[in-house]
């Protein structure tokens, strides 16, 4: 074991998984000389210097009944990964049902929290690795409902521990309780119905836009704004209507500034946000043809500006400066 170790030191973690084809610890680490190792990889590998091979990481379990007690058993710190923290996307499906319940918490044993566990399973907010066995249990979710519950204003007795995302899901809800249900509602549909399942979000600039609705729900109202034959016919009607492709916002126009080369180029927003509008076709009256920086302006803060707004948001910026 101690050999084992010492080589994955040596070769770091990723350089010793890469060699030995172990996945990263999703379970348990093995703490060694105030450093953590994956336990699955060393105890599989240790194999080798013991019997002349090393195992792969498919022939034995990793769980609390394999290679953790085996390791603890052997006087090893062994200590279990912990969950990350509920998404906003999670907590308004959690908050919801805690709502439904008239802002009381749950029996890990009630179904419906059964049922919600299995939901938040399916989510892709977390990938494989980030997810321990206890990953979204039941008790993890009913110990998540009376955290919300006992930190509702009204609630007068001693509230739970909480995150300030638990906070702001609360106030979110409580200031605009018909759009976080509708929100609810969709993520709901879209897990069941596996439109917001597969692969785990990229940690690319979606998390620079600030959501009301969640992530899933912004993936899928950006998917929207992206769609090539939506922005086509919004750039169509425009144009046959003797309007001009400039931001609706700012009045940018690409074409003028940088010539032909950016004939017909605008980008396309989705002026009503999905936890409002809920599901069903798109109309061209929903959809507004904005420049880049007026587009980012409009998700970097919720809730999301009008390209009206933004536009007038900009003038009183402009009277500010000349009266400075």
């Amino acid at each position: 074991m101690l050999e084992t170790i010492a080589e994955f030191d040596e070769l770091g973690q990723a350089g010793f998984l890469a060699l030995y084809g172990y996945p990263a610890a999703r379970r348990y680490l093995l703490i060694h000389d105030g450093k953590e190792h994956d336990s699955k990889a060393i105890a599989g590998v240790a194999h080798n210097y013991e019997y002349g091979n090393a195992l792969t990481w498919q022939e034995f379990s990793g769980g609390k009944d394999g290679v953790a007690r085996w390791l603890s058993d052997l006087g090893f710190t062994v200590r279990a990964v912990p969950n990350p923290n509920l998404s906003w996307d999670e907590l308004v499906l959690v908050c919801d049902l805690v709502v439904k319940n008239s802002w009381k918490g749950f029996d890990a044993t009630n179904p419906q929290v059964v049922e919600l566990s299995k939901l938040l399973n399916l989510a892709p907010i977390r990938p494989a690795e980030a997810r321990g066995e206890t990953f979204r249990n039941p008790n993890g979710v009913a110990r998540e409902t009376f955290e919300l519950a006992t930190h509702h204003p009204a609630y007068t007795g001693k509230p739970t521990s909480g995150g300030a995302l638990d906070l702001k899901v609360i106030e979110a809800l409580l200031a605009r309780p018909n759009e976080m249900a509708q929100s609810a509602a969709l993520l709901r549909q879209g897990l069941l119905s596996g439109d917001l399942t597969g692969d785990v979000p990229a940690d690319d600039d979606d998390e620079e836009f600030n959501a009301p609705e969640g992530r899933l729900l912004l993936r899928r109202h950006r998917a929207r704004e992206r769609s090539p034959k939506l922005r086509q016919r919004k750039i169509d009607s425009v144009l046959k209507a003797g309007g001009t492709l400039a931001c609706e916002a700012c009045g940018f126009d690409f074409e003028k500034t940088y010539g032909p080369r950016s004939a017909d180029y605008v980008e396309c927003h989705h002026v009503i946000p999905l936890h409002r509008a809920g599901e069903g076709a798109t109309k061209l009256s929903h959809l507004a043809l904005i420049c880049a920086n007026c587009h980012r302006m409009i998700h970097c803060s919720a809730p999301w500006s009008t390209p009206e707004e933004l536009s007038q948001l900009m003038k009183d910026s402009h009277v500010n400066q000349d009266h400075r």
